[in-house]
């Protein structure tokens, strides 16, 4: 890894994911964690009294963040591989924050309906939605997203009973460098 990525696991990841709500002692799902570039900084906002499912459907990525996580003594980190599946064998009511940051636009309409449930599910109240919705029209459109803008994904997340909260943006993780990029915050509410 890159002495640029390393820096943000170390530093600005930590700073932006606290900025975006992460605290001490919360339970986190990053969903889609690839090589940890938001779970090993939020493992060291969270501490000892946390957990990060870093939740993936890539082996050797888990098993790249896994190695990472033991080489800087990160024991709050567990990885969870998918095999592509959206259901969690998470508890009802059982995560403070679910990270959807870059995942969306693989999937079709239908699929995200499903991830946004199974978000709702697993939150606990009051819980939060981080969403980094990369590729739509303002920021590189391609695949499931290539016809969609910020307030499309905003509205169809608020459809599924949750909350608009906030917006921040800044330089965010991308693939394996930094770019400017916005992430939006969402609440669950009750139905």
């Amino acid at each position: 890894m890159n002495e640029k990525m390393e820096r943000w696991e170390r530093e600005a990841g930590v700073e932006f994911l606290k900025k975006i709500g992460i605290k001490s002692g919360q339970a986190i799902l990053d969903f889609g964690c690839r090589v940890g570039h938001y779970a090993i900084p939020a493992a060291r906002i969270i501490g000892n009294e946390g957990i990060v499912y870093a939740v993936d459907k890539e082996q050797q990525a888990l098993d790249e963040l896994q190695q990472k996580a033991i080489r800087l003594s990160l024991k709050n980190i567990k990885t969870v591989n998918t095999s592509g599946q959206i259901q969690t064998d998470l508890e009802n009511n059982s995560i403070d924050v679910v990270l959807f940051y870059d995942v969306l636009h693989y999937h079709e309409k239908e699929e995200r309906e499903k991830l946004y449930q199974e978000a709702f599910r697993i939150l606990k109240q009051e819980g939060t939605l981080s969403v980094y919705p990369k590729h739509t029209l303002e920021d590189n459109p391609i695949r499931q997203f290539k016809e969609l803008n910020l307030d499309d994904v905003k509205r169809e997340i608020e459809d599924s009973g949750f909350h608009f909260e906030e917006k921040y943006c800044g330089f965010i993780s991308h693939d394996d460098g930094l770019n400017k990029g916005c992430v939006l915050n969402f609440r669950k509410g009750t139905i």
